[in-house]
Formats: structure tokens, sequence, C-alpha cells
């Protein structure tokens, strides 16, 4: 059985890892045919990375699961689904201090962990000589900024899944207003 928040609500989902190589293709349009298909509302999808807006009644941690399941039994893919609701997102934007007037939106990018990195992680990440990228881990997610874009990141290195203990995807900062953006539609 489903649980349910006390009222349907618009809530984010991402997809990790998809569309990366082929043999994890997810079609946006087959995606939000079968989510339409399966009772979810206003369903919005953007770019082709796995990111979903709709509007249910599931909560959060249960529609991760669900979204897991449904995507492997109607489109054949299985795919770690992390999902925040719309109130949610707009924290996370809202506590990006990494988003200074002048830097690159493209070059910002949210991890979006399952739960809180390890705060061990953390530390040695805080102590790691990255300049002239920074990082900021706030709850459940992991902000950081690389000026030289994220080929040559030294921070990306250091901040894999393995070592901060935590399932992650992650957006970059246009990627993350938009999201919001649409969830407000």
């Amino acid at each position: 059985m489903h649980r349910i928040v006390a009222a349907a609500q618009r809530q984010i989902a991402l997809l990790r890892g998809i569309n990366l190589v082929k043999v994890r293709r997810v079609s946006m349009p087959e995606l939000r045919d079968l989510l339409t298909g399966l009772g979810y509302g206003d369903v919005q999808t953007l770019l082709q990375s796995g990111n979903v807006v709709l509007t249910t009644e599931l909560e959060p941690a249960r529609l991760e699961r669900t979204l897991e399941e449904e995507i492997a039994e109607g489109l054949g893919v299985d795919t770690r689904v992390l999902v925040r609701t719309r109130d949610e997102l707009a924290d996370v934007i809202a506590r990006n201090q990494l988003a200074t007037a002048g830097r690159d939106p493209r070059r910002l990018r949210v991890a979006f962990c399952e739960s809180e990195p390890d705060p061990e992680a953390v530390r040695a990440l805080a102590a790691a000589d990255v300049a002239p990228e920074e990082f900021a881990a706030r709850g459940r997610e992991v902000y950081s900024w690389h000026p030289d874009g994220f080929g040559t990141s030294r921070l990306l290195k250091l901040a894999t899944e393995q070592k901060l203990g935590v399932v992650a995807t992650a957006r970059n900062w246009s990627t993350v207003t938009k999201l919001l953006e649409l969830a407000d539609t």
C-alpha cells in the first residue's frame, strides 16, 4: 500500500545515471507517458538527464521506491530515483551560498544525496586543497563551484559517492532553478 501525504503536492524526481551511456537510455516522452498513464498529475520533464516534475499524494520516500519499480517494469531500466518536494527544492536554492552574482550557473552544481553525507568525509573534503573550487554541504545536498569546468575538477575526484558514503545524483544550477520554475507552473 502506498503511503500518502495529506494532499497532493508537486515533487521533483531525479533519475540517477540515465542517458549517459547507450545501455541506460530513457526517452523523456516515453517516461512522461508512463507516469501519466500510472496516474501521476501534471507530469513534465526537463532535458534528457532524467528530471521529472509531477503531482502526487505519495510521500517522497515512497515515491522514490515506487518510481524505481515502475520505471524498471514499464521501461526496462533500473535506476535510482531521488525525490525532493517543491518546498524542499526551494529550500535547496535558498541555502546555496555558492550562487553569487557573476558566477556561471553551468559551473555550479548540486549533488542531491539520498541521506546526509558521512560527516568524516565532509570534514576531509573541507580540509583538501581544491582552490579555486569550492564546496558546501547542507543537509542532503552538496553544493560545488567549478570555475574551470567539471572535466579537470579535483573536487569531483574527492567527492565521489563512495567517499561521501551516500547515493547521489547531481544537476547544474541552471537545471535546478528551471526545475523549481516547472514545479511552480
